[in-house]
């Protein structure tokens, strides 16, 4: 027999958001699943505590749940105890301080330097004219070269290339100023687009203080039209176009610094990371890269005659 609170709880869910059916439904579920547990232990809704309900999500693990599944469980769990706190029915929230399950995280898809090397050489045939195959070379030799976000390269002022500059000044994320070293054919191509952007411009009659100027309303080449070259000189490389973006050439960047060496304070200062923490995924994907090359190359790992 369901919980006299689920009722009330339900019929208040569906008049303050209009919730669907299935949704309701999904909602009796759960908590009729948990307030079963908590009356087979001769527990209730009223004298839970937090390690109770810490024990149920648990046992859903230790069965085999999947943790989208007890993610939802939790949630109906804690607007269930929010609902009765907040209706005077328990002067406490037992569950208000539970932490659902981590999502796993994604291993960033990376590329090799191999794959790096054509889409740079395809960057350099791509275009419908000279101007705009010397941008693309430029830009893309960049994004390698730097480990820039897409953001950060597309906004860069014409005056961070002035001079042959050996470094460049990038503001990220919060507006926070760090120094990216430019590498020797970074630097030539650089030089290169300067100049004829410059002459290009002269001959148009305009002017920008972007380093990549377009003529749309943000004054430079925007993220989603990049974002459609970079698909298109991956397809010019032979490259699957869904495994290649502006943000995995970042991840290269990182994850090939680390493969030769680089330690992680330098890569995260590089990357513009306020936590090394966000740096350390790349550990795991040269870890997966190695396990590869072992499983794949290791005479103990190929079957035995």
């Amino acid at each position: 027999m369901a919980h006299p609170w689920l009722a009330v709880f339900l019929e208040a869910l569906q008049a303050e958001q209009d919730a669907a059916p299935n949704t309701l439904a999904a909602y009796a579920r759960d908590l009729q699943d948990f307030t079963a547990y908590l009356d087979h232990r001769a527990l209730s809704p009223e004298t839970a505590t937090r390690a109770d309900i810490e024990a149920y999500l648990v046992g859903l693990e230790a069965a085999g749940l999947a943790r989208s599944t007890r993610a939802r469980r939790l949630s109906a769990i804690r607007q269930l105890f929010r609902f009765a706190f907040l209706e005077g029915w328990r002067d406490d929230d037992p569950a208000a301080q539970i932490r659902g399950p981590k999502r796993p995280r994604a291993l960033p898809h990376s590329l090799s330097e191999g794959d790096v090397d054509a889409l740079l050489d395809a960057a350099r045939a791509f275009g419908r004219n000279d101007v705009e195959r010397l941008r693309n070379a430029c830009l893309m030799e960049l994004l390698y070269a730097t480990g820039l976000r897409v953001s950060e390269l597309l906004s860069l002022p014409d005056v961070a290339a002035r001079g042959d500059p050996r470094m460049i000044l990038v503001r990220g994320k919060g507006g926070r100023e760090r120094m990216v070293p430019l590498s020797a054919p970074a630097r030539e191509l650089l030089g290169q687009w300067l100049e004829t952007r410059d002459a290009e411009l002269a001959r148009k009659g305009q002017k920008s203080a972007f380093l990549f100027p377009s003529r749309g309303k943000s004054g430079h080449i925007t993220r989603e039209g990049f974002f459609l070259t970079v698909k298109k000189i991956a397809a010019a490389a032979g490259l699957d176009p869904a495994h290649v973006s502006p943000h995995t050439l970042r991840h290269a960047f990182a994850t090939h610094l680390l493969a030769n060496g680089a330690d992680l304070r330098s890569i995260q200062t590089l990357l513009g990371h306020a936590d090394v923490a966000t740096t350390e995924i790349y550990t795991h994907v040269l870890e997966e890269r190695l396990k590869e090359l072992v499983l794949e190359n290791h005479p103990l790992a190929k079957p035995r005659q």
